[in-house]
């Protein structure tokens, strides 16, 4: 019986002629879904071994079996074990693009319409392969990482023997573009830091806090915390035990500076703890023997570099002085630690707060705090005055900025979102501040 000729399949459509299917495209049919299969594997298994949580990596250090001791080889050298990944995933892709587009020139003829055979060719085959070769893997992997880097283990290991030369010279090459190209990115910025910061969740709000006090630590200088002169506890040399022990008493502090006429001669510091064994002394007592030397340091001294003074010399208070040499303050230890943990209150402080908060959006605040404490209580950017701030360290200096001149009472000054109201003022310093914040644009 006469066969009767085999003619193509023409589709006057789309202008493609369809071709019989032969029996290598068969044998490429089957290789492609082999080659499929293993990237799926291979795929996942970046995702499986980079993702194993440190419990999980425990206990396969602790397992016996050999499968597991792979598992903890493989990982032991990562450059490796993910250059053998991406190397074998991408000759395993190149194959399958390879044979693909085999496939396709056998089974179709696009002479009649370019366009639909690199739709065929290039889109779909695409989309194959990183749906079932990419996608699908890695998401299996992320949820059963200890199974299937089990599952892996040894693939890997004789991929790890086979590619190791091609491995070497990856890791070489990509070791030298890290040092000629990627060194000015060794420090990261403040900002980036403070940005990244920004992005953290909600409810590890405190963390958050800590460690943006963590990062912006070391860019503060003494000046921004010190306690300004006028709100220092301190005593005349030439002043009588009776008096010293009622400020003691009356302060509660530890540590008291002595000067002798004013307080830009400070002459020491009295340690409370050093004037104990001789309280029961007459009042001719010389307690000014007691006395150790003051600590100076510049208003410009950042506080990092102030922490680890005091930690070498083993101090707990310094002495600030401005670029005249008169004494502005004092800084102490505890201002320092307050700039990372935040407030730290004992029993001896006053319970009188430096501010009261009387609804959400305002603020009752004595013109003496810091502008850092003031930012922090308001929740609001710490650059929001730099145009108008000049020197200023604190709210009521900050407002006489703005006003140019001590403003009077019941006086409204208003920047930005702020709303500032002096409550009571005297001729020399402003007191008490009202602070309404707009909260749109807080």
């Amino acid at each position: 019986m006469e066969t009767e000729p085999y003619y193509p399949v023409i589709s006057a459509n789309i202008g493609i002629t369809l071709n019989p299917v032969s029996f290598d495209v068969l044998i490429a049919f089957v290789v492609v879904l082999f080659l499929l299969i293993s990237s799926a594997l291979v795929s996942g298994s970046e995702v499986a071994y980079f993702s194993l949580s440190p419990a999980e990596l425990n206990k396969l250090r602790r397992s016996k079996i050999k499968i597991d001791q792979s598992v903890i080889r493989l990982l032991g050298i990562p450059d490796r074990l993910l250059a053998t990944i991406l190397v074998a995933n991408n000759f395993i892709n190149i194959g399958i693009v390879i044979i693909s587009a085999f496939i396709t020139s056998k089974l179709f003829n696009f002479s009649g319409s370019s366009a639909f055979g690199f739709i065929i060719q290039v889109v779909i085959i695409t989309s194959l392969l990183l749906f079932f070769g990419e996608i699908l893997p890695k998401v299996y992997a992320s949820r059963y990482a200890v199974k299937f880097s089990k599952l892996m283990a040894r693939p890997l290991d004789i991929s790890e023997k086979i590619f190791r030369p091609v491995n070497s010279f990856l890791i070489y090459s990509t070791s030298i573009v890290n040092r000629k190209f990627m060194q000015k990115r060794k420090n990261i910025s403040i900002a980036e830091l403070s940005d990244a910061l920004e992005l953290t969740q909600h409810d590890l709000s405190e963390d958050r806090r800590i460690l943006k006090g963590i990062v912006k630590f070391g860019n503060i200088y003494v000046k921004e915390i010190m306690k300004s002169r006028v709100d220092v506890v301190s005593i005349d040399i030439t002043s009588k035990l009776k008096n010293l022990m009622s400020i003691i008493n009356d302060s509660g502090y530890s540590r008291i500076p002595v000067y002798e006429n004013t307080f830009d001669n400070i002459k020491g510091i009295l340690y409370i703890k050093d004037l104990l064994p001789y309280i029961h002394k007459s009042g001719f007592f010389k307690w000014q023997s007691l006395i150790r030397p003051p600590y100076y340091v510049p208003e410009s001294k950042k506080i990092n570099d102030l922490l680890k003074e005091f930690q070498v010399n083993k101090i707990h208070m310094a002495i600030v002085i401005d670029e005249y040499g008169g004494s502005s303050g004092i800084v102490t230890l505890e201002d320092i630690l307050e700039e990372i943990v935040g407030e730290i209150t004992d029993e001896y402080d006053d319970e009188e707060s430096i501010y009261t908060k009387i609804s959400e959006n305002q603020y009752i605040v004595e013109g003496k705090i810091l502008l850092n404490d003031f930012y922090k209580i308001l929740n609001v950017n710490e650059n929001i005055f730099n145009d108008v701030k000049g020197d200023a360290d604190t709210l009521a200096g900050l407002i006489l900025e703005l006003r140019g001149e001590i403003p009077k009472k019941d006086e409204k000054i208003s920047y930005k979102n702020f709303i500032f109201k002096v409550i009571s003022v005297d001729k020399r310093r402003i007191i008490k501040i009202h602070v309404t914040v707009n909260m749109k644009n807080k």
